[in-house]
Order: structure tokens, then C-alpha cells, then sequence
């Protein structure tokens, strides 16, 4: 191992190699600007102006595991759980002391468990009590199963010892069970759970429990195998009595939301996470923040059923995040934060460690937000937080046993804020009081809620509108069917055609439905009430199946002259039901639209944090976001062509050939884990249509050769074998340093290729030129020093080559590599995959720089290696590439630093 001074010595190269070694992402930089270094882990922090931050405990220095859930109990106290261990109780220093926190295990009395309690990805003290949230598949270690548990002190020795399994619930790991919340009246509990978490039996139900996929879009399921039998209502949150005797269902449709929140109007947010093995397909929907209204659905479907934003019969979130992971939602009336902090959400992203502020605003019956990085750090895997009884910020980090600190951010001037003052008194709007008016039909039949809600359906305000269709839905069908087919108004009639739809016969209502929705002037429709009347007509084909053949042609003859449109947003919906229809010119109309590379503008997906600005906070899921822009798939046409491998009809040969090629091309674009698998399993089905004299000509055609067996994943030149190992440097250096005599060649050629070298590195002039020319590293370096530097890339991060985080004025960070600066702005890439696309910074925007302690090469490249390639690797790179090398010709003997 290199002392400190030691790597200050090495050349330039090895400082290079160090940053970034076999991996991606360095590129040259004249850099001049001065950066602070980081330091302790405090200092990775990014915070507001005028904030503080502690590290008060690390949990995992301590044996103590990786906290993921927290809670205060009624004398101040922090209670915790490790992920996959006991529970925790803290009595924690003041603000600004040096003592260490009082940390005791919490033990359950008169339980003989080895884990007494815990395994808790929810904690909550009320009614003096503990609730905690189970989530585990039973084992020897804890044999308690997921659920709702209630712990009791019932002979006041400040002790738990009884336990109450209040729900059992089925359903565990990162998708299951979690967070627990008081009701704003404080005389209930609300829970949320992921979507493998089955819906128990509910006493009743806000949102009508008849959910289906409802879209007309080729459903494939993911090709990995993730959550396919995982259908509607996916992710959900429930309420309950502090004895949980009845149990309703409140809102679901939701991927995987660890936590939500209340404000002082009674409203509630859930922070909900996205699918990143979806990248690159129509139906990718990023994390997002959403209004969970009574009876809220936001649409979360498996594979490519997922919905949009844009489908009148769910609801859109108040602000899109982006990628990440979310763990936890703190709304701050308790903290004694400035008063700009009223009205906000923060919400925590585990992957690349960004606590988001959201301000809110009052928009109608819903609300808007503006978005604030309020807190960042990389690593820093966030897992929960709280705001204590001393108006700070108390947050966890860890989780997946990553190593788990405790921290506390409080304003520095907290003193002056008193306690309370935070809290602001609710000014309802009109909207959200006529909201709440109508939430109160739901989950309950009554003879005014019909003539009440119906008015509602005409309204501008999308959550009125789905309050009040749910408030008719609620109702017997016999009440309001005939209103439906008597309705003028075309907007009332087009969402009450849906509610019908969804809960009339589906033998009987189809018909008429289609027949009064044709009657619409389609032409004196604004854009989204058409959007919403080729929703409607979607709901309605989807429920009730094939028309007869007249309502079909009248259907056919209402929208095919409509397509394309001008709208690419309206042409997505035309061409799902043209298709289903078996429209004439259907198809050649689409393929037209795949090779005119329409362009949509996804506005009901737009993210507040660009892709880019993530990819140098996390080495890991970050490069999944390099690759991803690089090669972006065409969204559009993917949609088009996908929508395509369902049409039986309309085809030549011509459009075939057109068609079938187009598959071949989307190949070679870059998405999610299961892009390819998708694109291919489309392929497959529109295989299903062709005359089967012609399979194996479209199938080579459609690119089946560049596959694997599995399609899941183009063939490589070569893939690891393994048994792969997580390698140290002392066990790898030990392997490589006497025996690369008459290793591969040829194959430690294209593991270098396999582990991503090539992607940035060149030898003998094969490769790409982002980062420093290998040829002559085996001259310079000792197979020692290469193997720390894949191993260890965070051990020195040549100041030259480390990313910068660039905090603005306006409280967001960016980071990049800056490879220049002039007088006004600093030149940075973001993507280590793309050194030619520079963003630039005003300089006046920027409060300060600060150098990351993360190395963008990720750790682990080498860990699907088994002990021969790993040698076969190591001499390659040793050789520079050269075949006639000594190290190939002589053996090891040659070889440099062997001792």
C-alpha cells in the first residue's frame, strides 16, 4: 500500500489511473479553479445557506447494523431498527454538544426471540405505544412474519412487553410493508406498502375495487421477471383504528412508496419511486410526488401496462423527481426552520443522496410546488428521517447493509424560531373544499351524491373531475346509466361515459357508450378533452370488448380520419384503438409516423432533476444513466412499434420488410436492464402475424442474430463465466503476481472490452480516447498498483480528475467534470460516456465548489471474474495489448513489480 506521500510522487498516469483506471469517465481538464477538498463526513454535505449539520452516530462502526426507519417516542427519545436486526432507543445530546448519543438495545420482556423486535421498515410512537412495521420472511434468526405489530409497556418499567400482531400482511423485502403515520386528528394510523405487498381484505374501499390494466397497448411483462405477477392495485395505503379493527383502503396505484405525509389542511403525499429497469421505454414514469385524494389511483401497472399521467381516468402528480430510489417524506410544520420552510416537503432519494424540498402552493382542489435541492451528499444513501422534538432534522443513512450514520441539520439561528411557528393556518381554496364535499360519497351509497357530483364532471380541475366520477362510480349503476346516454354537454359526457365503462355491464353498455361518444364534434374539442374522449373510447374497448360490426365502422369512420394527428400525444391513443379496430391504413399510417421519427414532448413526465445532473453522484446507477443518454431510444417510434406487433391485419410485404428492419436498428440504442428484452419480445409477437413461410426471413431480418439466448441482452463478444467474487487487493495481487505465464490473449482482449475498459480507454489504438492511452501502463506500473486502483477506485482521487459539485445561489448543485473555464462560465461534462456534450455554468450563479470524494470508476468492474480471466485480464493490460509481449512470450518472469 501507497502512504499518502507516496501517490503525491507517482506521475501523472498513475494519478489518472488511480480516478478512473479501466473505467470511464476521465477526460482532460485545465481546470484552475480552487475547490475545497473534501474532509469528515459532515463535510460531503451539502446544505442551505445558514444550516448545520451533525454527525451525532455510526450504527454499523458500532456492530449495531444499518438503521432504515426511526421515530421519537413521548420523552424525546429516538428509536430505530437495523434492517435486518433488533431495534434501538437513543437519548441523544443537544444541539451543538460533543457527547455521544446514549444508545441501548431495546429488548421486548418475557420474549425469548434472538431478535426480540425488529426488521422494521416502519416505526411510529401513539397511544402510547410503539407500532412497528414488520418486514421479513420468517427465519430461524426472527421468526416473526411481515406485519403491523403494536408494542406495549403494560407495568410502566419504561420496558416493552407485549406484543400485538395487529395485521399480518404478506408481502416482504424493498416492495413490501412499510412507513406508518398519525391521522392529522391523531386518533389513527394510516400505513403504506409496495406493490408485492397483497391488498388484505378491506371493511371498505375508497377507490372502486374492479381495477384492471384498462389500456389497449400490447401488454408485455417485464423479460426479467420482475413483479409479473404483480397486477393492480400494486402499491397502496390503507387506514386503520390504533387497534386496527377496520381497515380501509385509502389510494393506490403506486410502484413503491416507503413513506408518506400529512400538512395541516389534512392532505396527503406519498413519494413515489420508478421502475429504472424501464429506461428508455414510453411507459417509464420517474419517481414522482404525488396528492394522494381519497380514492387517489395513479395508475401503476406491471411491464408495459404502466399508465400516463396523460389518461383522464387517474390522477398526475404535484412535481416528477426524476431517477432514484425514494425512502422517505417529511412534511416540516414541526421544524424550527426560516419561514420559507412552511408549506414544504422534503423527500429523500436513497440512490444519489438528494433530499428534495418542495414548496408548496395551492393550485385549485391540488397543489403545485417549486422544487429546492435542500440537501445532498454522495455517498449518502438515505433511509429515513424525523423531525425531533427540538425542531431539527434528524436523517439515517444505510440500508442493503451499506454503512449507516446518524445526522441532525438544524438551523444555526433555531433559537429565535420558536417551537410551533412553522405551522401555518390552512387557507382552503373553493376547489378543495368542493373536494373534500365530494370525497365524503366515497366508499358509501347515497341518494344526493349522483345530482350532487354530476356538475363536477364539467369542471377545469382534473382532481374534481375524478372525485366526482368516483362519487357517481360509488352509486348504484340504475341511478345514473340513463343520465350518461342523455347528456348534452360533450366534457360531462365523455367522463361519465368512463365511469360507466368501469361499472356497467360490460355486455350491455359498450354499444351505447361508443354510439354517444361518436356523436361528439370531435373538431370543437380543445386538446385535452380529445385526449380525454379517446381515453374514454380506450376504457370502453378495453371493458367491453370488440363492437359489433356497425358501432366498430362508426367508431372507425369518427376517428381514422383523425390520424395522424398533428398532436403526437393524441396519436399515440388513435393508434392503439385504430389498430385494436383493424382501421384501414392503420398500420401503413403508423409505420409512416416510426420513419417520420415524430417527436413527442412528454410534458406529463417532465422531471425537475435532469438525467445528466445525476450521473457523477452515484458511479453505480449513474452509469446506468450514461449509457442511457448516449443512446437514447427514439420513445416514440418505440411506442409505434410495439403498438404495431398486435396488428394482424394490414400488411404487405413492403411494409413488413420496413417494419421488421426498424427492429434491427432499435437494437442498438441503450435503455433500462430489460430494454432489449422488451424490444425483442415485441418482436416475437409480431413474428405471430407473418405467414409462416416468412418467420425465419423477418426474424434474421429483425436482428435475432445480435441477441442471446435469452433475448434479454445482445450478444456479446464475450461474457464473464465466473464464479465472480467480491476481490480484495491482498487476494487478487496474490492470484495475478507469479502466474500470468501463457495466459489468453485473445480473451484477456475482449474482457477488457467485457468490463467496460474499452468505453474509455484505448490500447494499441482500439478503444476511445476519454480517458489516458493504456499502451504503455505494464512499462510504468506494477500489476500491484493496477489492481488498487480497479479495487480501490475511492482510495485517491487525483484532484485533476475528481468531479466537481457545484452549489448555486438558487440552492441547486450540479456536478460534472469541468474541463474549462473562462472569464463567465465553467465548461463540465456530465456524462463520462460523452466528453463532447458540455454544459456551461454561469459563474455568477455559483455560491461555492467543492471536490467529490467519489471516484466516477465503479468498484466491482472486475468482481464477475473468476481467477483465470482475472489473469487473463491483468496480462493484457500489462502487456499494453501486445501479443509479442514478454509476458506472453516468456511468462511471468518479465513481468513488473512481482515481488
Amino acid at each position: 500500500m501507497y502512504t499518502k506521500k507516496q501517490w503525491f510522487k507517482l506521475p501523472m498516469m498513475l494519478a489518472a489511473l488511480v480516478a478512473v483506471c479501466v473505467f470511464c469517465g476521465v477526460m482532460l481538464s485545465n481546470r484552475t479553479a480552487k475547490h475545497r477538498p473534501p474532509g469528515s463526513k459532515v463535510d460531503k454535505i451539502k446544505l442551505p445557506e445558514g444550516f448545520k449539520a451533525e454527525h451525532l452516530y455510526s450504527p454499523s462502526e458500532e456492530k449495531n447494523g444499518s438503521w432504515v426507519s426511526m421515530t421519537f417516542d413521548d420523552k424525546g427519545r429516538m428509536i430505530t431498527s437495523d434492517q435486518y436486526g433488533g431495534l434501538f432507543r437513543l437519548v441523544l445530546p443537544a444541539i451543538g454538544s460533543t457527547e455521544k448519543p446514549k444508545v441501548e438495545t431495546l429488548r421486548v420482556e418475557g420474549d425469548t426471540a434472538k431478535v426480540a423486535m425488529g426488521y422494521a421498515h416502519g416505526l411510529l410512537y401513539a397511544f402510547n405505544s410503539l407500532y412497528v412495521m414488520i418486514n421479513n420472511r420468517e427465519n430461524p434468526k426472527f421468526p416473526k412474519g411481515s406485519g403491523l405489530y403494536r408494542l406495549q409497556d403494560t407495568d410502566n418499567n419504561d420496558q416493552y412487553d407485549k406484543i400485538t400482531l395487529i395485521k399480518p400482511l404478506v408481502g416482504e423485502g424493498e416492495h413490501g410493508p412499510h412507513s406508518i403515520v398519525l391521522s392529522p386528528d391523531k386518533q389513527s394510523l394510516y400505513v403504506v406498502a409496495g406493490n408485492f405487498t397483497d391488498l388484505p381484505k378491506m371493511d371498505s374501499y375508497r377507490l372502486m375495487p374492479n381495477w384492471k390494466n384498462d389500456n389497449l397497448f400490447p401488454w408485455i411483462k417485464d423479460p426479467r421477471g420482475h413483479a409479473v405477477d404483480r397486477n393492480a392495485p400494486g402499491g397502496w395505503i390503507a387506514h386503520t383504528d390504533p387497534e386496527g379493527k377496520k381497515w380501509e383502503l385509502v389510494s393506490a396505484g403506486y410502484r413503491n412508496s416507503y413513506d408518506i405525509a400529512f400538512n395541516e389542511a389534512g392532505d396527503l403525499f406519498i413519494y413515489d419511486s420508478d421502475m429504472e429497469w424501464d429506461f428508455g421505454t414510453p411507459w417509464y414514469r420517474p419517481t414522482r410526488v404525488c396528492h394522494a385524494t381519497s380514492g387517489g389511483d395513479y395508475g401503476w401497472r406491471t411491464g408495459s401496462a404502466n399508465t400516463s399521467p396523460a389518461f383522464a381516468d387517474f390522477l398526475s402528480p404535484i412535481m416528477n423527481i426524476g431517477q432514484g430510489s425514494p425512502t422517505n417524506l417529511i412534511y416540516l410544520s414541526n421544524a424550527r426552520f426560516p419561514a420559507k420552510y412552511k408549506n414544504t416537503l422534503l423527500a429523500f432519494d436513497w440512490s444519489f443522496g438528494i433530499v428534495h424540498g418542495l414548496h408548496l402552493k395551492p393550485n385549485g382542489s391540488t397543489y403545485s410546488a417549486d422544487h429546492e435541492e435542500f440537501l445532498s451528499g454522495a455517498p449518502l444513501p438515505l433511509t429515513d428521517g424525523a423531525i425531533g422534538p427540538d425542531g431539527a432534522l434528524y436523517f439515517l443513512t444505510g440500508g442493503r447493509r451499506l454503512e449507516s450514520d446518524l445526522y441532525r441539520v438544524y438551523y444555526g439561528d433555531y433559537q429565535n424560531i420558536p417551537a410551533g411557528s412553522n405551522e401555518v393556518k390552512p387557507q382552503l381554496t373553493a376547489e378543495h373544499k368542493q373536494r373534500t364535499e365530494l370525497e365524503k360519497f366515497h366508499a358509501r351509497k347515497d341518494p344526493k351524491a349522483v345530482e350532487t357530483a354530476w356538475p363536477y364532471l364539467k369542471s377545469p380541475d382534473r382532481f374534481l373531475r375524478f372525485a366526482a366520477r368516483l362519487a357517481i362510480e360509488h352509486q348504484p349503476v340504475a341511478e345514473w346509466e340513463n343520465k350518461v346516454y342523455a347528456e348534452k354537454d360533450p366534457q360531462t359526457l365523455i367522463y361519465s361515459s368512463i365511469a360507466l365503462a368501469r361499472e356497467g355491464d360490460s355486455s350491455k353498455v359498450g354499444g351505447p357508450i361508443l354510439k354517444g361518444l361518436t356523436k361528439i364534434d370531435y373538431n370543437k374539442l380543445d386538446d385535452l378533452q380529445k385526449q380525454a374522449l379517446l381515453r374514454a373510447v380506450e376504457v370502453t374497448l378495453y371493458r367491453t370488448g370488440q363492437p359489433d360490426a356497425a358501432t366498430k365502422q362508426a367508431v372507425i369512420a369518427y376517428l381514422n380520419p383523425k390520424y395522424p394527428s398533428p398532436n403526437a400525444l393524441q396519436n399515440r391513443f388513435l393508434s392503439k384503438i385504430l389498430i385494436t379496430l383493424e382501421a384501414p391504413k392503420a398500420v401503413e399510417k403508423t409505420l409512416a409516423l416510426i420513419e417520420k421519427n415524430e417527436k413527442f414532448d412528454d410534458k406529463d413526465n417532465e422531471m425537475v432533476t435532469a438525467s445528466a445532473d445525476l450521473i457523477l453522484r452515484n458511479p453505480q446507477y449513474g452509469l446506468d444513466l450514461a449509457g442511457l443518454l448516449e443512446k437514447m431510444p427514439p420513445q416514440q417510434q418505440t411506442f409505434y412499434a410495439i403498438m404495431l406487433s398486435s396488428a394482424k391485419t394490414g400488411w404487405t410485404p413492403q411494409l413488413s420488410e420496413q417494419y421488421f428492419k426498424w427492429f434491427h436498428k432499435a437494437f442498438s440504442y441503450q435503455g433500462g436492464r430489460s430494454y432489449i428484452g422488451f424490444i425483442d419480445k415485441a418482436r416475437q409477437m409480431a413474428l405471430k402475424n407473418v405467414p409462416k413461410d416468412k418467420v425465419a426471413y423477418y426474424n434474421k431480418l429483425s436482428g435475432a442474430e445480435l441477441l442471446t439466448g435469452t433475448g434479454n441482452d445482445l450478444a456479446k463478444l464475450y461474457t464473464p463465466k465466473g464464479p465472480g467474487r467480491g476481490w480484495k487487493v491482498e487476494e487478487a495481487v496474490a492470484l495475478v503476481q507469479d502466474s500470468l505465464a501463457n495466459r489468453d490473449f485473445d480473451r484477456g482482449k475482449m474482457i477488457f472490452s467485457a468490463v467496460l475498459c474499452s468505453r474509455c480507454h484505448m490500447i494499441q489504438g482500439e478503444g476511445s480516447d476519454v480517458g489516458p492511452d493504456l499502451t504503455q501502463l505494464g512499462t510504468r506500473f506494477s500489476a500491484k498498483d493496477v489492481l488498487e486502483s480497479i479495487i480501490l477506485p475511492d482510495k485517491t482521487v487525483s484532484d485533476q480528475y475528481a468531479s466537481v459539485a457545484y452549489t448555486l445561489k438558487d440552492g441547486q448543485s450540479v456536478v460534472g467534470r469541468q474541463i474549462n473555464e473562462d472569464a463567465n462560465f465553467y465548461h463540465i461534462a456530465q456524462n463520462p460516456f460523452d466528453s463532447k456534450t458540455i454544459r456551461k455554468i454561469s459563474k455568477k450563479d455559483v455560491a461555492s465548489t467543492k471536490l467529490s470524494p467519489v471516484s466516477i470508476m465503479l468498484p466491482g468492474l472486475i468482481n464477475g471474474l473468476n481467477p483465470d480471466e482475472l489473469r487473463d485480464l491483468v496480462a493484457y493490460l500489462m502487456s499494453g495489448g501486445n501479443k509479442q509481449n514478454p509476458i506472453y512470450t516468456e511468462g511471468s518472469k518479465t513481468q513488473k513489480g512481482g515481488k
